[in-house]
C-alpha cells in the first residue's frame, strides 16, 4: 500500500490506473477509522481493481473550530488497518495542498435544492457547502467509478447523490455510481463512528440510549403517529441524565422534507452526550 500526500502524485497514480483499464472504487474519510469505515474499504477492494482512501480532516466542513481541533487523528493506525484490509492508496494531504487560501476562506457555492436547510443543514450553516467542496474535489482527483458512503450520515449521503446527479448531466464525473452501504454498529448497538473515541467508559454506556429508543420506535410507529412518536423519542432520550437530544426528525428518505407518514421515512437524530456530538438513524420503511 502507498500513501501519497500530493494532488500530483494522486494524479499520476490515476491516470496509470485508467491508461491500463483498471476501475476505481474510492471511500472519502476523515481518518480515525473503525469498523464502519473498515466495511466501506472491503467492498470498495472487492468490487473494484484499485481502492483508493482518502484521510483528511477537512476544515472547511466545520463552523466549530474547537470541534475541528478537537476532532481525532491518527494517521498511523489508519494506515496500518487500511494495509491490513487490502487499500492499494492512502491519499493524506494536507489542508495547503487541497485548498489554495482563498478556497479555504471563502465558502463554496453549490445548489442543494433545500436539502441544506434542514436537520444537519439548520444546526451547522456552511457545513455542507465543505462536504460538497471537499467531496467534489476528490472525485475530480481519482475519477472513480463508484464511491463508498455510510447511511449513518444520512442526509450528506443523499446531497452527494444530488450532487452527482447534477453533474452527471454535465459530464463532470463520468458515470459515477454512488454505493450506499448500511450503518456498522458495535453489538451493544451504538452507531460507530470517530467521535465514539472521545467518550468515556460510562458516556459510551449512556450513549446506547440512542440507539435503544431508535429500535424501540419501530414498535411505536405500529400504533402512533409520526408526531407521537418523534415527541416520545425526544423525551426518552431527554429522560436520561447527560444526554440531550439536538433534534430528531422523521423525514421522506427522498426529500428529506417532514412528513405525515412512515411510508419511505427516515428519523435522524443529534444528540449532545455530555460535550459530544453523536448522530444516528433509523428507517421506518
Amino acid at each position: 500500500m502507498q500513501i501519497i500526500t500530493t494532488k500530483t502524485d494522486l494524479q499520476q497514480v490515476v491516470a496509470t490506473c485508467k491508461k491500463e483499464g483498471k476501475t476505481i472504487g474510492l471511500v472519502p474519510t476523515m481518518g480515525a477509522l473503525h469498523a464502519g469505515h473498515a466495511s466501506l474499504v472491503k467492498r470498495a477492494v472487492k468490487d473494484n481493481d484499485v481502492c483508493i482512501v482518502s484521510v483528511f480532516v477537512n476544515p472547511t466542513q466545520f463552523n466549530n473550530k474547537e470541534d475541528l481541533a478537537k476532532y481525532p487523528r491518527n494517521i498511523e493506525r489508519d494506515a496500518n488497518l487500511l494495509s491490513e484490509i487490502g487499500a492499494h492508496y492512502v491519499f493524506a494531504p494536507t489542508p495547503e495542498e487541497m485548498y489554495s487560501a482563498e478556497e479555504m476562506n471563502t465558502t463554496f457555492q453549490f445548489d442543494f435544492a433545500g436539502l441544506d436547510k434542514v436537520m444537519e443543514g439548520k444546526m451547522r450553516p456552511g457545513h455542507f457547502n465543505g462536504v460538497v467542496q471537499v467531496v467534489s474535489r476528490l472525485f475530480y482527483l481519482t475519477q472513480p467509478d463508484k464511491a463508498y458512503f455510510g447511511e449513518k450520515d444520512f442526509q450528506q449521503l443523499a446531497i452527494i447523490h444530488h450532487m452527482v446527479e447534477r453533474s452527471s448531466m454535465a459530464g463532470t464525473f463520468g458515470k459515477l455510481q454512488i454505493i450506499d452501504c448500511p450503518i456498522v454498529r458495535e453489538e451493544s448497538g451504538l452507531a460507530l463512528s470517530s467521535r465514539n473515541e472521545r467518550l468515556s467508559a460510562d458516556e459510551k454506556q449512556t450513549a446506547l440510549a440512542i440507539s435503544k429508543t431508535l429500535f424501540a420506535s419501530l414498535e411505536w410507529a405500529k400504533n402512533a403517529s409520526v408526531q407521537e412518536v418523534q415527541q416520545r423519542v425526544i423525551d426518552t432520550i431527554n429522560a436520561v441524565p447527560s444526554l440531550e437530544v439536538e433534534y430528531y426528525e422523521i423525514v421522506d428518505q427522498t426529500t428529506l422534507l417532514p412528513t405525515d407518514t412512515f411510508a419511505n421515512a427516515i428519523g435522524c437524530i443529534t444528540v449532545y452526550c455530555g460535550p459530544v456530538r453523536l448522530i444516528d438513524n433509523i428507517k421506518y420503511a
